[in-house]
């Protein structure tokens, strides 16, 4: 059964096309008008081995900020089209990943119920060419909004601004990867005592 999710999100500011396909080999076309943001949503489909389209319009004569919120809000309610049932997935996942000198650290529980908790250094330079690094917990709050599941991120150490938002999306990728597969011993399976997630 095909597990894909395509989600058009129109506004005065944006306008977003995001099409997913949980099952797919992590082939990528990302185009946001955000260079680095475009790297990041490449990293999240092809260590996610999702297969990814993401097509963004936004109003970056303003700023960036439209753009890259409501691209992460279209992923996250294409994300939670794609799981479906949720029937037979493993629900949890968490991923160490180290980048140089940087490390993050991410654990999902795709449980139908948002919530983010969010950490990584303080000192961060507080421009990536145009992404505004401040904007990278505000995509995570975004997107959990919408895909309704529950994030921890961590990096407890960085220097380098570059590292340290990319080793996020890294983890974030192989998380959700590990959450949304099928795990062969729970087949017809919810993964939860409610009965519903």
């Amino acid at each position: 059964m095909s597990r894909k999710g395509r989600v058009e999100r129109t506004t005065k500011e944006t306008s977003v096309v995001v099409e997913i396909d949980l099952d797919g080999t992590g082939q990528v076309e990302v185009s946001t008008g955000v260079g680095f943001y475009d790297h990041m949503l490449d990293q999240l489909g092809r260590h996610g081995l999702f297969d990814l389209t993401v097509k963004t319009e936004g109003d970056l004569h303003i700023d960036t900020h439209h753009t890259i919120e409501d691209t992460a809000l279209a992923l996250g309610a294409a994300f939670k089209q794609a799981l479906g049932d949720k029937v037979g997935i493993y629900r949890f996942g968490n991923c160490t990943v180290p980048l140089d000198e940087s490390l993050a650290q991410v654990t999902v529980d795709l449980s139908g119920r948002p919530y983010l908790v969010h950490s990584e250094p303080d000192s961060m330079a507080p421009m990536i060419g145009a992404y505004d690094t401040t904007m990278t917990r505000h995509i995570l709050e975004s997107f959990v909004a919408q895909a309704q599941i529950a994030l921890h991120v961590h990096v407890p150490y960085g220097r380098n601004a570059h590292h340290i938002v990319e080793c996020q999306f890294k983890a974030l990728a192989r998380a959700l990867r590990y959450a949304s597969e099928r795990d062969p011993r729970a087949v017809g399976i919810l993964p939860s005592t409610k009965g519903a997630l």
